[in-house]
C-alpha cells in the first residue's frame, strides 16, 4: 500500500467513525449518548429526560439518542468509543477519564464533598477547577466534560455485617475497574477485584466478591438484595458522573444547539440532587422490607474509622491530589 493510498484509507475511516456519532439531515443532528446504567437506575431517568429536554430546548435540531446498560460495550469500550467518535457522548465516573488527565479522578474521592449541592457547584463545567482540567482534557484526549450528574452517597453491601474496616480484611470486595476505585477499596481493608458493572450480580451470587458499594437507587434497580443480605450506610463516596463528549462532533454543532444541550445537562444535574435525595429516604425503607439489614451508626457502623482508613490510603495512592482537594473544598 502507497503512503498516499494509506493517508486515504486513514482518512476514510476517521470520516466513517465521526459519522457514525454525527449524521445532520435536513431536520436534526443525531447524537449517539452511551451509558452502563440498567433499567430504573437514577442515570437512566438522566439520560432519558436530557434527551427529550435537549431536543425542546433546541428547536427539534437536536437528537439524543440513548443507549443504555451496555449496549456500546463496558466502561473502557465506551470512553474509547466516545474518543474516536463513533459515540458522540456519554457519562461516566470523572475517574474513567483519568487515563487521559489523571488529576479528573479527584473528583471522585471519597470524602471530598461537604453535600450534594456542594458537589454539584464543583463538578459544574464552569467551576474553577474543573474548567482547568477540561482543557487538559481536550487537549491530551479529544474529549470535552459537557455536564454532570448526582446520583447520591454510595454505600457498601455484603453477605456479613460490615462496621468497621477489619470486618472486610483479606477479603475479596469488588472495584470499579479504575485506579481511584482499587485505592479505596484498600483502604476499606479489603482485596479490590474488578468487576464490570454488567457482571456484579453474577459475581456476588457466585462468590467472586463478597461484597461491593453503590448508591443505593443501583443497588435495588440491578436486585443486588436478592444476593447480598447487609448495607452499611457509609456514604463513603458522593457519586457525580461526568457527561463527556467528543471534541470534533461536539464542536461541528452549531453553537445554539450547544447552547441548548448544555442548557438541558445543568437543568437535569439539579433536578438529580433532588431525585436523589427524595430517593434515598424511600429506598432504606425499601430495602428492609426486601429482607436487607440496614447497618447504621447506631448500629455500630464506625463512619470515623472508614473515613481516617480511606482518606490514608487515597493521600498515599494519589499525593499530588491533595492542594486540588483543598481547592474543591473552599468552592462555597
Amino acid at each position: 500500500m502507497t503512503r498516499m493510498t494509506r493517508r486515504a484509507a486513514l482518512a476514510t475511516g476517521t470520516v466513517a467513525a465521526a459519522a457514525l456519532a454525527f449524521s445532520r439531515p435536513s431536520w436534526a443532528a443525531t447524537l449517539r449518548y452511551a451509558h452502563v446504567g440498567s433499567e430504573g437506575d437514577v442515570q437512566t431517568r438522566f439520560a432519558t429526560e436530557f434527551a427529550a429536554l435537549a431536543r425542546q430546548k433546541s428547536g427539534n435540531k437536536t437528537e439524543v439518542r440513548v443507549f443504555p446498560n451496555s449496549q456500546l460495550g463496558g466502561v473502557s469500550e465506551m470512553v474509547d468509543g466516545i474518543q474516536a467518535g463513533s459515540i458522540a457522548a456519554g457519562h461516566h465516573e470523572f475517574a474513567s477519564l483519568a487515563k487521559f488527565v489523571p488529576e479528573l479522578g479527584v473528583f471522585n474521592a471519597p470524602y471530598v464533598y461537604r453535600d450534594g449541592a456542594h458537589a454539584l457547584r464543583a463538578t459544574d463545567p464552569a467551576s474553577p477547577v474543573l474548567a482547568e482540567l477540561n482543557e487538559k482534557l481536550v487537549r491530551g484526549g479529544g474529549l470535552r466534560i459537557i455536564g454532570r450528574l448526582y446520583r447520591g452517597p454510595r454505600h457498601i453491601t455484603a453477605k456479613f455485617p460490615v462496621r468497621r474496616p477489619e470486618d472486610l480484611r483479606n477479603r475479596a470486595f469488588r472495584a470499579v475497574p479504575i485506579d481511584l476505585w482499587v485505592s479505596m477499596v484498600k483502604g476499606f481493608g479489603a482485596v479490590p477485584t474488578p468487576v464490570e458493572v454488567a457482571e456484579l450480580p453474577t459475581a456476588l451470587m457466585t462468590g467472586t466478591v463478597v461484597g461491593q458499594e453503590n448508591p443505593l437507587t443501583m443497588i435495588n434497580a440491578n436486585r443486588l438484595y436478592e444476593v447480598q443480605s447487609h448495607v452499611s450506610l457509609t456514604g463513603h463516596m458522593l457519586s457525580l458522573l461526568a457527561v463527556f463528549a467528543n471534541e470534533r462532533t461536539w464542536q461541528r454543532l452549531p453553537a445554539e444547539e450547544r447552547e441548548a444541550i448544555s442548557a438541558a445537562l445543568a437543568e437535569k444535574a439539579q433536578e438529580s440532587l433532588g431525585w436523589a435525595e427524595a430517593a434515598d429516604q424511600a429506598l432504606v425503607a425499601e430495602l428492609r422490607g426486601r429482607g436487607m439489614t440496614v447497618i447504621t451508626e447506631a448500629e455500630g457502623l464506625d463512619n470515623a474509622a472508614f473515613r481516617t482508613a480511606v482518606q490514608a490510603q487515597v493521600k498515599r495512592d494519589f499525593p499530588a491530589w491533595s492542594p486540588l482537594i483543598d481547592r474543591i473544598g473552599a468552592i462555597a
